[in-house]
């Protein structure tokens, strides 16, 4: 039996209504902390980060406004493209690969579980390891996304709040664990040595996700 067969399915069901108030909710807090991640960016990468990421759920929000009758997989997959072609650098890929292997795990249903969620999370994760070839330890955004599925999933056969609130935190936690690494992946592991000290960006973007799928589940 797998770990999301054990889960007790609780009642919350979520629909497409659910992935919009997230992706609104993730445009807001990337906005909001724009300029912070280009300085954790400008530290160790291209300081285009917060502007790139910015930009591109400004255009994830047009596709939300315009989604009137779109499932909740086939808006992710839609977000997951416009990330794509709007984020520049590796995090459009990145990102966009995440929510589109969300949206096809999601498939054609109109609502879902708390455990479908997990399950689309985790596809998500996959995508972003699957391109990225990183793994925990690396410094990257897997640093942020891997401790807050594990934390989702741990606590997921609680009151579902708790559950999104310690995917959230240890997202958080995840970001400010990147501090001390030395990079392995991406524009940072040219520094080698010299980016010991700076927290991730795509990281810290990773939990800002997370703190938006919390304030979407209310």
């Amino acid at each position: 039996m797998s770990s999301n067969q054990r889960i007790r399915r609780g009642p919350a069901t979520y629909d497409a209504r659910f992935v919009a108030r997230w992706l609104r909710a993730s445009a807001a807090q990337i906005a909001s902390h724009r300029d912070f991640l280009t300085q954790l960016d400008a530290a160790i990468g291209d300081a285009d980060h917060g502007a790139n990421m910015d930009r591109g759920f400004a255009a994830v929000l047009a596709v939300v406004e315009t989604s009137n009758g779109l499932g909740p997989g086939e808006l992710l997959i839609q977000a997951g493209s416009t990330l794509v072609l709007r984020v520049g650098g590796a995090a459009g890929p990145l990102y966009g690969s995440a929510f589109r292997e969300a949206g096809r795990s999601l498939g054609s249903r109109a609502t879902f579980g708390l455990v479908d969620l997990m399950d689309a999370l985790g596809a998500a994760l996959d995508g972003i390891t699957s391109l990225g070839a990183a793994v925990e330890g690396d410094k990257t955004m897997v640093d942020a996304w891997a401790p807050a599925l594990l934390a989702l999933r741990d606590a997921a056969s609680s009151d579902p709040k708790d559950a999104f609130r310690a995917a959230r935190a240890a997202a958080e936690s995840g970001a400010a664990a990147t501090t001390p690494m030395e990079a392995r992946k991406g524009r940072a592991s040219y520094l080698g040595p010299r980016s010991v000290g700076h927290q991730d960006p795509g990281a810290t973007s990773t939990a800002l996700v997370f703190a938006a799928l919390e304030h979407a589940a209310g």
